[in-house]
């Protein structure tokens, strides 16, 4: 959540509700709605990292409201994310060593495993396309999110036929 805060703050100054907000509306249901107490936190740990600033902002009826703005050290974060390629394919599963070890150890059946993490996915899998089918067709960035999600849950899926057929 720390670069989407500071990408959101590179675009203008805004308070806690504001970027939370913005999130929703830019993502839409396709992405959890944050916790305004996580993006408070978030904003603190930023501020004190010196990549943001916060500015108090009078109101006639309300308490003040901290506007963040970023700062030069922020800018320069997040250059560095927008250079940087993503995290790339896991290598430590978890669930690959609990297939592995459980076994081993006599806690779980290697088939057993593979058809409860199977559910789990196809399960994940119609969760999914219930949040496509009541998301706005014009809502695009949802949508590619939600198609992503799919298109790895499909992976995962495949990858578990391969380690039925490998190892049992």
């Amino acid at each position: 959540m720390r670069l989407s805060l500071l990408a959101l703050l590179a675009k203008e100054p805004a308070h806690g509700y504001e970027l939370k907000q913005s999130l929703e509306q830019i993502f839409g249901g396709a992405y959890p709605s944050p916790n305004i107490g996580q993006i408070y936190v978030t904003l603190g740990r930023l501020e004190k990292d010196g990549l943001i600033r916060a500015v108090d902002v009078e109101q006639s009826n309300r308490p003040n409201k901290k506007v963040y703005h970023l700062t030069a050290a922020g800018r320069e974060a997040l250059d560095v994310w927008a250079d940087e390629p993503a995290e790339g394919p896991r290598v430590r599963d978890e669930f690959f060593m609990k297939l592995v070890l459980a076994p081993m150890t006599g806690l779980a059946d290697r088939m057993a495993l593979i058809s409860r993490q199977r559910r789990h996915y196809l399960g994940l899998m119609r969760d999914l396309n219930g949040l496509a089918e009541r998301t706005d067709r014009g809502d695009r960035v949802a949508l590619l999110l939600i198609e992503g999600a799919m298109l790895h849950l499909q992976a995962d899926l495949d990858w578990l036929e391969r380690c039925q057929e490998d190892l049992l």
